[in-house]
């Protein structure tokens, strides 16, 4: 809508528009005051003393990931002037987890499948899984893997402000999302030191280690190793099962099966998101390290 002039952009505001014409705001009328368990209607419901917007799940909808998505697509084009990737697919939904894969096999598979899984044989295995689930009216969750390649050692502010931290805080910020790790994560407890400690190297006259446990950060700041980070997506918490829950009018308890359409699954749909994240804050941090140019001639 603006901050556009002959394909480049002129310094205003960058305003995107995303109009949502498949919304049907009345399936939403049933839940006002009988609140979905697993969402954020009670919570808003207290927050906002009765006035939050409830049609979709008002702010706490998956909805405003629109928003996140679009800033981290200019976010993707400023870092590619750094020569920084960033690249996102599907580990886990439910209790299948896909094996390892390399970069290039993550570029080559995650966007071809409806899952967004680097190995195409797990894929479909996870999409059968997702269509039962759906068949039962139940949901599934699963973990993303985001990986940031080229990322220049020393980005992040120690204490109040790391690298780590700041992924974090923009991870949370996406809906359903319940749990984040860095590199060997929530296992590195679970090591010796002399396991968990990545051996330094020299190579093309750069310091680098021989392993990456720590997933690109060691004291909030950038290694100048590949930035690993995995992301608990929860299951989606609409399912058409009858559940218990309360009419907030009456204090008293009730009953609920949310209809309408709801993802039996949304770990897929979030994997562009966690993309545009990663994008959002590795951007703010080269742009808070003076390493972006003012003016990117291309």
């Amino acid at each position: 809508v603006s901050g556009v002039f002959n394909n480049k952009t002129t310094g205003a505001p960058l305003c995107l528009l995303v109009q949502n014409k498949q919304q049907h705001s009345g399936d939403y009328d049933t839940i006002r005051f009988t609140p979905r368990p697993g969402h954020a209607d009670y919570t808003n419901y207290v927050k906002y003393g009765g006035h939050a917007d409830y049609r979709g799940g008002g702010r706490s909808s998956g909805r405003i990931t629109a928003g996140m998505v679009m800033a981290g697509t200019i976010a993707k084009k400023l870092l590619a002037a750094l020569n920084i990737e960033i690249l996102a697919h599907t580990t886990e939904i439910g209790n299948i987890r896909a094996a390892a894969r390399d970069y290039d096999e993550i570029r080559k598979n995650a966007p071809v499948n409806s899952v967004h899984c680097s190995n195409i044989q797990t894929a479909e295995i996870m999409r059968q899984a997702i269509t039962k689930a759906h068949e039962a009216e139940d949901s599934l969750g699963g973990i993303i893997e985001v990986i940031a390649i080229g990322v220049p050692a020393g980005l992040g502010e120690p204490v109040f402000g790391t690298l780590e931290g700041e992924l974090s805080k923009a991870f949370f910020a996406i809906p359903a999302v319940k749990g984040v790790e860095f590199g060997a994560g929530f296992n590195a407890a679970r090591l010796k030191g002399s396991e968990n400690n990545d051996p330094l190297t020299i190579r093309e006259s750069k310091i680098l280690s021989t392993s990456n446990r720590a997933g690109g950060v060691l004291g909030g700041i950038s290694t100048g190793m590949p930035i690993v980070a995995r992301i608990a997506i929860k299951p989606t918490p609409s399912i058409a099962q009858t559940q218990r829950s309360v009419d907030m009018r009456t204090s008293s308890i009730s009953e609920i099966k949310v209809n309408g359409r709801h993802d039996p699954c949304i770990v897929p749909r979030a994997v562009v998101v966690a993309e545009s994240v990663m994008a959002i804050v590795l951007c703010d941090m080269s742009l808070c390290a003076g390493i972006l140019p003012r003016v990117i001639h291309t």
